[in-house]
């Protein structure tokens, strides 16, 4: 979740009442289709190579609307909530596929699947297959994809003498954050999240408390925010980012500890693994300077996220055959190699087929971490992703609507605790009455 935000709350309310939103989209012809999506670089990208590829090997124009992620997500819930089918495509997420999928706002792939066997369905990686689909049909197909890593400065390590494990625990990074810290002038141990935000600060504080052993609902939907393994992961994130983190923690997202890593400002970073790509590009400051391991675990064998962009099809849509066509040239397992010989290796959607990782000119070009976000990726257990079973799927968020709102103000008050504002315990004991009126008010309208 490099850049993840909060879903809008009228996602909620639209699951029992539709409403419809004005503008865009359009027909175009019977040979064209709609797309609204996302504006991340891969996207832009996708959007420059359509009609010189796409269209002019099928014959489809492609109507693109590109919006910023709170923007796209808004109007995707607006739009698929109403099913107005304006749009034939939408960039949807792990987050939305599996509830828009059964609230039947999605139309599923599987048809399309049996038909396309060059699209190879089984070259996904399981991780990614499993998140976008619901009970047992396909939904999504991801366009790329992340988990989440370690990364860390192989020269400040070596000058201390400090080797990284390759599959580190949490109390060994507090002690080598401890060790760095001051290694240079105004540098930090590590840096991590602290900025208010579902897909800021919780993204990786929750899968702290997975492996720490906690679980925001227990399989029942019994809360556990203010348990003891909830609360003890969410101390040892506070301290470990109070004595030894970033400068403006509170404020700092992924962005903020991209810029500090790169500038030199922190010895370590737990984030997102799509950023090792702007951290070896050319003329980074830390070119082949850094080592990526696996995401710190506890009580758990792996503890990385799950996050993928990807392409879901409006059930409403009249032009079904044309947008599977669409995702399947902008999912399929040559689109890679479009990217790479037209605009460079570096700029591959990576992480959603295993023979992207086959590829010698990607490998070349992502060499320090294509091999550790693969690992992480096929590591991540979205079905079981700690010690408990889980009452709905989910690596670094519970995939409800609601969540977007519960963690968002959750969020708020760990920035706080780590601003040093409030404490952990009154944070959590909060969070705990928040969650129970989560729990009541999505099992009522569950067994409506």
């Amino acid at each position: 979740m490099a850049g993840a935000v909060a879903l809008t709350g009228g996602l909620v309310a639209s699951l029992s009442a539709c409403a419809g939103w004005g503008g865009g989209g359009g027909d175009g012809g019977a040979n064209s289709i709609n797309v609204l999506m996302v504006n991340n670089p891969q996207m832009i990208d996708l959007q420059k190579l359509t009609a010189a590829n796409f269209t002019k090997q099928t014959g489809i124009t492609v109507n693109f609307t590109v919006l910023p992620e709170n923007d796209v997500r808004d109007k995707i819930s607006q739009e698929f909530s109403s099913q107005a089918g304006q749009y034939d495509i939408a960039s949807v997420s792990n987050f939305e596929v599996p509830i828009y999928a059964k609230a039947k706002w999605l139309s599923p792939l599987d048809p399309f699947l049996a038909k396309d066997k060059a699209f190879d369905q089984a070259d996904i990686l399981k991780p990614m297959q499993v998140s976008l689909s619901s009970d047992g049909k396909v939904y999504g197909e991801p366009f790329y994809g992340e988990s989440s890593f370690l990364m860390y400065r192989k020269d400040i390590l070596k000058e201390k003498g400090i080797t990284m494990p390759e599959k580190p625990t949490w109390p060994q990074v507090a002690a080598i954050a401890a060790k760095v810290d001051g290694a240079r002038p105004g540098m930090a141990g590590i840096c991590l999240r602290g900025q208010p935000g579902w897909g800021q600060v919780i993204a990786p504080l929750t899968t702290l408390v997975n492996t720490f052993g906690g679980t925001w609902f227990e399989k029942d939907w019994t809360p556990g925010v203010n348990a003891p393994p909830f609360k003890e992961a969410t101390q040892f994130y506070v301290d470990l980012v109070r004595k030894h983190g970033e400068k403006g923690a509170p404020q700092a997202g992924f962005t903020e500890c991209l810029n500090n890593l790169t500038q030199g400002n922190v010895a370590m970073w737990y984030d997102a693994t799509s950023a090792a790509g702007s951290l070896e590009a050319p003329g980074s400051p830390v070119k082949g300077k850094l080592g990526y391991v696996a995401a710190p675990v506890v009580k758990t064998k792996s503890s990385g996220w799950l996050y993928a962009w990807s392409w879901g099809i409006q059930a409403a849509s009249t032009k079904q055959e044309n947008a599977w066509k669409f995702i399947s040239w902008a999912s399929g397992k040559d689109y890679e190699n479009l990217v790479g010989n037209q605009l460079g290796w570096s700029r591959v959607p990576a992480g959603k087929r295993a023979s992207t990782y086959e590829i010698p000119q990607y490998l070349k070009a992502a060499a320090a971490f294509a091999g550790p976000t693969k690992a992480a990726i096929e590591a991540a257990d979205p079905e079981n992703p700690g010690v408990q079973p889980r009452p709905a799927i989910g690596i670094q968020f519970i995939d409800i609507p609601e969540f977007p709102d519960l963690g968002t103000q959750v969020s708020q008050d760990v920035s706080s605790a780590i601003a040093g504002q409030t404490t952990v315990d009154d944070a959590l004991n909060k969070g705990q009455r928040i969650a129970e009126d989560v729990a009541e008010r999505y099992q009522s309208r569950e067994n409506q």
